[in-house]
């Protein structure tokens, strides 16, 4: 029988499933403080991609790309290229664990001047662990990993508007069915399915300027366990709203400025005294259409804790001959609900149907782990050009 020895299970199991407080880390998989509010795979709330992850994380309302698989579906359908591909990498939380990283391959496929369809997949590999069973003897490396895959259809509504559907499949694993030594607990590998709904408005004005606002709801799904007796936990269910304004500086620059305001849509847990019983908010048990509904208003600390719910994230880009962006941005997350704040920057480089796009954080903590975060993107164009004049 195998077991998984205390240390590695501390550093891996405990960092992946931030429910529990990691004292040797103090952060979860996706960079948050422990006192975030907790879900299950938070890897799926990564920024995947170069580009808005060079503008501090915003990207629901930017101009469309193959990447708007994540940030926004709505947006697939106003891509003019017959096909798209996105490949993006980042190692992860280095200063933590040195092989942890995240890879994320997105593809488009427009089907007529109104509908698109996409899909992507985003893998998040956690490193090595030692396997030991109960005489402490070795019994090799265990490599835990989760990854989702995802098929959206996106529908131009008229020439502004369009409506993005999302179906994900999730899968989280982390132990290989070992038993957790002194706890009688097998672990197993999580499953998960949810879905999201998403819309973009995008309405060009004067000489090449371009207003638009976007929404994406994200990570409706039923809720994963990873013990074959124990509790089980929201999936990341989320709300982004953006706005984002392109200026058509001259006939070779553009300048857009954008801002992403984010929301968790999972309850937050109640205060409780030291028998467990709840002495300011509310019950966290609940149901998940519950658990989306009370998110708005169930804070312990009232309406002044709900809005250090909200992050938010400013991002600007310029954009030169279609062919040289440089990007910058901030992204805000209150201390009190994980605390991640970092500036970001990049840039994008375009050759033929071939994109390369790069971005570097700059945490504003003191040994973040998110520090000097690197992202790689390379994406490609190709196919033909659809008419998307036509209604």
């Amino acid at each position: 029988m195998k077991f998984l020895s205390t240390k590695n299970l501390t550093v891996y199991i405990l960092l992946a499933l931030p429910v529990f407080a990691v004292a040797q880390s103090s952060t979860t998989t996706n960079g948050s403080g422990t006192n975030a509010i907790p879900t299950a795979v938070p890897f799926l709330n990564i920024s995947p991609d170069s580009r808005s992850g060079a503008m501090g994380d915003a990207g629901v309302a930017i101009s469309p790309d193959v990447n708007a698989n994540y940030w926004n579906p709505a947006k697939l359908a106003f891509l003019e290229n017959d096909n798209d591909i996105s490949l993006s990498y980042s190692p992860w939380l280095r200063h933590l664990v040195p092989d942890v990283n995240l890879a994320y391959l997105a593809y488009a496929h427009k089907i007529d001047e109104r509908n698109t369809f996409g899909a992507s997949l985003r893998y998040f590999n956690l490193g090595s662990i030692q396997l030991i069973d109960a005489n402490q003897t070795d019994q090799g490396v265990y490599k835990p990993s989760e990854f989702s895959i995802d098929a959206s259809f996106a529908r131009k509504f008229g020439a502004n508007l369009s409506l993005g559907l999302t179906l994900r499949y999730i899968y989280s694993n982390f132990s290989n069915g070992a038993f957790v030594t002194g706890s009688g607990q097998q672990n197993k590998a999580g499953n998960a399915v949810s879905a999201g709904v998403s819309m973009f408005y995008n309405k060009p004005y004067g000489d090449g300027s371009n207003f638009a606002f976007g929404a994406h709801i994200s990570n409706i799904g039923n809720k994963i366990s990873y013990t074959s007796t124990g509790p089980s936990y929201f999936l990341p269910a989320n709300l982004k709203l953006g706005v984002a304004n392109t200026w058509q500086l001259d006939e070779l620059s553009k300048f857009t400025v954008a801002f992403d305001v984010n929301k968790l849509l999972v309850p937050t847990p109640p205060l409780r005294d030291a028998s467990g019983n709840i002495i300011k908010g509310s019950d966290d048990n609940v149901s998940v259409p519950a658990g989306i509904f009370r998110s708005f208003g169930d804070a312990p600390g009232g309406f002044s804790e709900e809005l250090k719910e909200l992050s938010f994230s400013p991002g600007v880009e310029y954009l030169y001959n279609d062919i040289f962006a440089i990007r910058a941005g901030y992204f805000y997350e209150n201390p009190d609900k994980g605390g991640r704040h970092y500036a970001t920057t990049g840039f994008g480089l375009k050759y033929d149907v071939f994109k390369f796009d790069f971005s570097y954080l700059i945490a504003s903590q003191q040994n973040s782990p998110l520090a000097n975060t690197l992202r790689f993107t390379l994406s490609a164009s190709f196919g033909g050009v659809k008419n998307v004049s036509k209604k």
